[in-house]
C-alpha cells in the first residue's frame, strides 16, 4: 500500500491555454483540486514553495483554507526554504494552520533550490554569519522550529503581563499542535542530507533531483539514499516509523487530451545529468505511456518501489478538471495493478 498525492508547483502565466493566469486563479484553484483529490480517494495536496516567482511562495494561507474545506487528505508542502524563515513565525503560522486542518499538515522543509534571484534570502533581512553558510542557517532555522513546536519553553516571562500567564516559568511559542513535530520532513538533495534527516527525527523527501553521487540511474541513487536514511533513523533509535516520499511526473495516456499533451514522445523520458550550482545533480525522468506499459515501467523504478508515499507532480496551468482527471487515471488504472492500492 502507498499513500498517492499531487504536488503542485502553482504555476501562473497569460500564455495561451493556460488555466491559472493570476495569482488569485492558482490559490483557489490550488484549494479546489485539493476537494477534488480527496473526492478521489487521492491521499495528499502538496505545494511547491518558490519566492520571487510566478509560482505559489506563502504556503500557510492556502493550508489553512485547503484544510478548512477538506477532511480527510493530507496538506503538505514539497518544500519550504529554511533560509528565509523566521523559525519561530513559522512555528505560530504552522501550528495555526494544523489546527484548522485537523492535525493533517505534513509540511516539507529544506534549503530550497535556487532561486529566480541572486541571494534572495537577504532582502528578506536574512544572512549567514560569519564562519557559516545559508546551507547552515536552513539547518539552525529547522532545529529551532522542531524544537519550539515541540513545546520548548524558553522567553523570559513578564511578571505584570496583559494577561495571567497559563503557567510558572518561561514561555514558548503558540497555538501548539499536537503531533505536527512528526510530521515534519526534509527535503534532501544528497545521501548525507538525507541521513541528518534521520538524526533530526524527520522524515525523508526525497527531492525530484539529487546530487549524482555515483553516475548511476536517478532511481537507484534515490533508492539507496532511502536505504541509508532509514540506516540511520535505526541507529539513532527513534520510536516510531518514518515516512519517505518521492516524486514523479506520470501521466496515463487513457484518452485524446492525454495524447495531445503528453503523448507525442518526451524529452525527458530519461534521467538528465547537468550543473546546479556548484555540484553534478541527476534529474530524475518522466513517464506517460498507455497503462499497460506505465504499469511494467514503474515496476522498475526502485525508489518508488521503497517508499511509502509517492507524489504525482501535476501540469496545474491545464485546469483542476485536467488534474483531476490525471490523478484518477492512476488511481484507476495503474496504482492496482502495481499493489499501491
Amino acid at each position: 500500500m502507498k499513500k498517492i498525492g499531487f504536488l503542485s508547483f502553482g504555476h501562473w502565466s497569460a500564455s495561451p491555454g493556460s488555466h491559472t493566469r493570476s495569482a488569485s486563479d492558482v490559490l483557489l484553484q490550488s484549494i479546489d483540486l485539493a476537494v477534488a483529490a480527496e473526492e478521489l480517494g487521492a491521499d495528499g495536496a502538496y505545494f511547491r514553495v518558490h519566492h520571487y516567482a510566478t509560482q505559489l511562495g506563502s504556503p500557510f494561507p492556502l493550508l489553512a483554507a485547503a484544510g478548512a474545506k477538506t477532511s480527510r487528505i493530507e496538506l503538505g508542502t514539497g518544500v519550504i526554504d529554511m533560509r528565509y524563515e523566521n523559525p519561530l513565525y513559522m512555528a505560530e503560522d504552522a501550528g495555526a494552520a494544523d489546527l484548522i486542518a485537523g492535525g493533517r499538515l505534513q509540511l516539507g522543509v529544506s534549503r530550497g533550490s535556487p532561486e529566480s534571484v541572486i541571494d534572495g534570502w537577504r532582502y528578506f533581512g536574512y544572512d549567514a554569519p560569519d564562519g557559516l553558510t545559508m546551507a547552515d542557517v536552513a539547518r539552525n532555522n529547522t532545529e529551532v522550529f522542531l524544537k519550539v513546536i515541540d513545546g520548548a519553553r524558553f522567553a523570559e516571562p513578564n511578571p505584570r503581563p496583559m494577561f495571567p500567564n497559563p503557567h510558572p516559568g518561561p514561555l514558548g511559542i503558540q497555538p501548539q499542535s499536537p503531533g505536527l513535530r512528526d510530521r515534519i520532513w526534509w527535503g534532501a538533495g544528497s545521501d548525507s542530507t538525507a541521513v541528518w534527516a534521520a538524526e533530526q527525527g524527520m522524515n525523508l523527501m526525497s527531492s525530484t533531483l539529487k546530487e549524482d553521487e555515483s553516475g548511476e540511474p536517478f532511481h537507484v541513487q534515490q533508492r539507496k539514499q532511502i536505504e541509508k536514511f532509514r540506516a540511520a533513523w535505526a541507529e539513532a533509535g527513534h520510536e516510531r516509523e518514518p515516512r519517505v516520499s518521492v516524486s514523479r511526473s506520470i501521466f496515463a495516456l487513457v484518452d485524446d487530451d492525454d495524447h495531445r499533451y503528453f503523448g507525442h514522445g518526451r524529452r525527458d523520458d530519461s534521467d538528465q545529468f547537468g550543473e546546479l550550482d556548484d555540484y553534478r545533480a541527476v534529474f530524475g525522468r518522466s513517464y506517460a505511456a498507455e497503462p499497460d506499459v506505465l504499469i511494467e515501467q514503474l515496476r522498475e523504478d526502485e525508489a518508488i518501489a521503497a517508499a511509502d508515499t509517492l507524489l504525482l507532480t501535476i501540469p496545474n496551468q491545464l485546469g483542476v478538471d485536467y488534474n483531476a482527471h490525471v490523478l484518477e487515471a492512476i488511481l484507476t488504472h495503474v496504482a492496482p495493478e502495481l499493489g499501491w492500492r
